[in-house]
């Protein structure tokens, strides 16, 4: 159930860091932004990271997706009249972002961008990734941590750094930072994703989009720590998080 339709989607304009961000309806040729928000048992860091992103992109309409929590954010969302659905269970991330890139289709964005609920991901860099979108004719635009002097560390990075070696290796192209979680899609690929029943928003869906002829492109983006709460990764599952990915890029997406 929708308990708050986003905000007004009459023509508007923002600066920030020097970039003309301009956001209108459909059909001219700019594009109307949609913010997904996964939010799994986040009581800690939801308000916040909703509230920052809504002060800092005024123009970009969001959507909380609750995940089933068990924690305060189902009260979160409904006291605060946050624009967000429900889940009647834990469904895990795939099934949120999927929920919210139905939401986005059905309702005619030209772009959506996953937006971590606990506070790693910086909003700023929305207008960034939207010019990018539209100037590079990109199908998908990713805030690359690596670009921006970062990225992961420990084993997470090791993972990460084979899974760009597998990526290259498969398609030719080279993505910097294939777990960075904050990704911008175009309209054909929120309809790819929608309807798609073996897509998920990981780094093995970048690489099978990639050898389907979609244009992917990364933009310098920092990110923070987590704001609060648990991680659902620790060592032995981001191990077991990036094996599964290796395989499914070498193996088994080349039958899907």
């Amino acid at each position: 159930m929708l308990h708050r339709s986003p905000h007004d989607e009459a023509a508007s304009c923002d600066t920030m860091d020097g970039l003309l961000f301009v956001n209108k309806t459909r059909g001219n040729g700019i594009v109307r932004v949609l913010a997904i928000v996964p939010a799994y048992n986040e009581e800690e860091c939801l308000a916040n990271t909703v509230q920052e992103l809504t002060e800092t992109c005024p123009d970009v309409d969001y959507l909380v997706v609750n995940d089933g929590s068990s924690d305060d954010t189902p009260r979160i969302c409904d006291e605060l009249a946050l624009s967000h659905i429900d889940l009647p269970v834990n469904c895990g991330l795939t099934s949120a972002v999927k929920a919210g890139m139905k939401y986005a289709m059905r309702h005619g964005y030209d772009a959506a961008v996953q937006i971590d609920s606990d506070g790693q991901h910086i909003p700023r860099y929305i207008p960034i990734m939207a010019k990018a979108l539209e100037e590079q004719h990109a199908d998908v635009v990713i805030a690359s941590r690596n670009l921006a002097g970062g990225g992961a560390v420990g084993a997470r990075g090791a993972g990460a750094k084979l899974i760009t070696a597998i990526i290259r290796q498969t398609t030719g192209a080279v993505i910097t930072d294939p777990t960075s979680g904050m990704r911008m899609y175009n309209r054909a690929m929120i309809e790819k994703l929608a309807r798609g029943f073996d897509l998920a928003p990981e780094p093995d869906t970048i690489a099978l989009l990639i050898r389907r002829g979609a244009k992917v492109v990364e933009v310098p983006a920092e990110m923070r720590e987590r704001q609060g709460g648990t991680s659902y990764l620790h060592f032995m599952s981001s191990i077991s998080y990036m094996a599964r990915t290796c395989l499914s890029i070498l193996l088994f997406q080349w039958f899907r």
